[in-house]
């Protein structure tokens, strides 16, 4: 049973930075593609970014440009870097492996993010 556990979440001012991370127990992340997701409340939870086995990224439209996924397979960890941070980045931010038919590891508690001023 891979446990996920995310951490890094915090509060910030607009225009500040954070860099999330997201581990779990075993060697495990190292044969999926990773992706961090995001949850704002009364919201769907959505995918912001994604990592490949090989390095290569895809972001959403509202991060791109400011967020930057990477990943550590001999650490097993998948960090998020994230930039210029806007009041609409407030959210619960979780990670897992992509879905696969629909199959995805039991979800972390996540880590909160919120930016006000």
């Amino acid at each position: 049973q891979v446990q996920l556990v995310e951490s890094g979440g915090g509060s910030v001012q607009p225009g500040g930075s954070l860099r999330l991370s997201c581990g779990a127990s075993g060697s495990v992340f190292k044969t999926y593609v990773m992706n961090w997701y995001r949850q704002a409340p009364g919201k769907r939870r959505d995918v912001v970014a994604s990592i490949t086995q090989s390095g290569s990224t895809v972001y959403a439209a509202s991060v791109k440009g400011r967020f930057t996924i990477s990943r550590d397979d001999a650490k097993n960890t998948v960090s998020l870097q994230m930039n210029s941070l806007k009041p609409e980045d407030t959210a619960v931010y979780y990670c897992n492996r992509a879905s696969d038919s629909g199959i995805q590891w039991n979800w972390g508690q996540g880590t909160q993010v919120t930016v006000s001023s």
